[in-house]
């Protein structure tokens, strides 16, 4: 009987991994979510099904991360970085070609790599600086920083500035979170802003990604080429008003006015149907995310955990700023989803191993504590 009792309590162990406010908020947001994607692909059947799909592959996932224990994580830090490094390396030697872009291998079914890279990243520098912990020294940021560059330099390239910018978010964070000074900082925040207008602009960035910016900061330059989607966007956002105009309802939407209206530009959908309370609701539900994942980080057991549940709150606020902040016009257009409301099942997954991560940290909290 003792056998089959802890049989069962080890079993149920393994069930109840999820922690309840961040299956709450997530479970809430993945709703908002399907109602909005129902309305922006009524041209596309079969969104909302695929999606459903993508949703319950997440959901594997996020239940086969959130049995990992962090310490176990942090064995496979090397070998997932180093395999994500190498699809990215095989990526730009005989990559799929997408629209301009290099960012897909065919191994039956095109994978984009550099989705690996936005968790297996931050993992790397989190091992490194767990083993680093109590004898850090410049030279250590130093090799952190070429650990992040790897990855982001082979992503830049492809081009895929969204993903290379979400990839340098998670990252960088590990390294603040280790102990980099504000001193260093800020000194780094001024060295990038000096050479920005004479060597990052003019050099570094491509034309299309310098049109970008430059649509960004005055779209009627090309009101109906380049800058025709970012009007279209807002127009719908701010056409929302205070109520909105009723789900199905959207106009810009069903006129088929907004591009990528289901991954990419979901958020323009959902401003012009559910309005500024529909907004305030959304952003609230992030709000709460975020803080409840650095409740997480803040009392996570070890450094790793902490680093590793610091750097997945940054790709949720990213993730989040980023998309609503290029679909309102006040960003670049950059190609990032809103987190658990864009359509896509790459993304979903990747956010499946981020939460499934975050409920590792707080269930090993508490295991610790016990």
């Amino acid at each position: 009987m003792q056998n089959r009792s802890f049989n069962w309590r080890a079993i149920r162990s393994h069930i109840m991994v999820f922690d309840a406010p961040l299956a709450i908020l997530i479970f809430l947001i993945l709703s908002l979510g399907i109602v909005t994607l129902y309305s922006a692909g009524i041209d596309f059947p079969g969104r909302v099904e695929d999606q459903l799909r993508n949703i319950l592959v997440s959901f594997v996932i996020m239940w086969i991360f959130a049995n990992i224990p962090p310490q176990t994580l942090m064995r496979f830090a090397i070998p997932i970085y180093s395999f994500g490094v190498a699809l990215l390396i095989a990526v730009a030697a005989f990559g799929m070609v997408k629209k301009g872009a290099r960012r897909w291998l065919n191994v039956g079914t095109p994978i984009q790599p550099s989705e690996i890279m936005k968790i297996a990243t931050p993992l790397m520098l989190a091992w490194y600086f767990q083993k680093r912990e109590g004898a850090l020294r410049v030279k250590d940021f130093v090799i952190a920083t070429v650990i992040l560059a790897i990855p982001v330099g082979l992503i830049a390239k492809q081009p895929d500035l969204g993903t290379a910018l979400l990839v340098v978010a998670a990252g960088f964070t590990v390294i603040f979170l280790a102990g980099l000074s504000w001193k260093v900082l800020l000194t780094l925040i001024s060295f990038v802003a000096i050479v920005t207008p004479t060597l990052i602009w003019p050099y570094m960035l491509h034309d299309y990604q310098r049109d970008r910016v430059l649509t960004m900061l005055d779209p009627t330059r090309d009101p109906l080429g380049k800058g025709f989607h970012i009007i279209q966007s807002t127009i719908a956002v701010g056409s929302g008003g205070l109520h909105g105009k009723g789900w199905l309802k959207g106009t810009q939407a069903h006129l088929e006015f907004i591009p990528e209206r289901t991954t990419d530009f979901i958020f323009a959908v959902f401003s012009e149907e559910f309005g500024f309370i529909g907004n305030l609701l959304l952003v609230s539900l992030y709000f709460l995310l975020i803080i409840r994942c650095l409740m997480i980080a803040a009392n996570a057991p070890t450094l790793f955990a902490r680093l590793m549940a610091g750097s997945v709150t940054m790709i949720f606020f990213t993730y989040a700023f980023v998309n609503m902040g290029m679909v309102s016009g006040i960003l670049p257009v950059v190609g990032v989803p809103l987190p658990f409301l864009s359509y896509g099942g790459t993304a979903l997954v990747t956010l499946g191993m981020a939460t499934g991560i975050m409920m590792s940290v707080q269930r090993n909290r508490k295991l610790v504590q016990t």
